[in-house]
């Protein structure tokens, strides 16, 4: 399991929560180095003092606040956490909403949170309030040196905190090249949505995170193998050049032909899809176990 960000508490009213603060996400990808292509040696990243030119040992890196132009006001870990220790040691609720309120595009970064010692009965109760209520929690929490908003939610067993963008952190999507709200003034026909709603339901089923994977990555360390294979790892492939050109914007294209295509080819692989054995989820389970 990995090790917990922080030990604090969920406080909402008079109730106080002992909790850690785990990740809930894990990242996977390709640690890849950087090297000097004359001689293809490490790179790395390199602490270097702008000043003399020489690398820091990281027990001589502090963090400071630049106040006026190369002027700094150094700050230690303990003194940005005494700066407001209640901020840094809690997930402080201040509402609670109906959980489909809240749109997508302000969920930033999910963490668990589990019960320390003294706390399982509390946290057992405000989960069960939360999932009956329908509700999810709003509060503030500081992470590392960043306050930020958060929305409290039961998944399972587990409390799980997900950090919020907050509102003034989005672009106004009135900024972009929209095709107009009306069907008509977009020039889209309605048994145009009829088909495309066709094909969204030949091609709908049950959410399964499990059957996806990041391809790209194992196309990548494939081709990683054939070059290591082949003894072809100093070789730098030339550019490929892409025949399939990207359609104009202003292309007339017949979409309803489109959509039918698409329609005619998403039945066969839904149903094969159906007849093949679910046994994938439960291998790689057993991989992982």
């Amino acid at each position: 399991m990995a090790r917990a960000l922080w030990k604090g508490a969920i406080s909402f009213g008079l109730i106080h929560i002992p909790v850690e603060l785990f990740p809930a996400e894990q990242r996977d990808e390709l640690d890849l180095t950087l090297l000097d292509r004359r001689d293809f040696a490490p790179v790395g990243y390199r602490r270097v003092n702008k000043h003399s030119g020489e690398e820091v040992p990281r027990d001589d890196i502090v963090k400071g606040y630049q106040y006026e132009e190369d002027q700094y006001v150094v700050l230690s870990d303990d003194e940005l956490k005494s700066a407001n220790v209640k901020a840094t040691q809690t997930v402080d609720l201040i509402a609670f909403v109906d959980a489909d309120e809240i749109e997508p595009l302000y969920f930033d970064q999910p963490y668990y949170l589990a019960p320390t010692r003294g706390g399982a009965k509390v946290y057992a109760l405000l989960r069960e309030t939360l999932r009956r209520a329908g509700k999810v929690g709003i509060g503030q929490v500081v992470i590392r040196t960043r306050q930020h908003l958060a929305a409290l939610m039961p998944v399972g067993d587990v409390l799980l905190l997900d950090t919020l963008r907050y509102a003034h952190e989005l672009r106004d999507s009135a900024q972009l090249p929209l095709p107009e709200g009306d069907l008509e003034a977009a020039g889209v026909a309605e048994r145009e949505v009829k088909m495309a709603l066709s094909l969204v339901e030949s091609m709908s089923e049950a959410w399964q995170p499990a059957q996806y994977r990041d391809r790209y990555r194992d196309d990548v360390l494939a081709l990683i193998e054939r070059k290591v294979r082949s003894k072809q790892v100093h070789a730098i492939a030339a550019p490929v050049e892409d025949d399939e050109a990207a359609p104009a914007g202003d292309n007339v294209v017949d979409l309803m032909a489109l959509l039918k295509r698409s329609l005619d080819s998403a039945k066969p692989a839904k149903s094969a899809a159906r007849k093949a054995p679910a046994k994938t989820s439960t291998a790689r389970a057993r991989k992982r176990a």
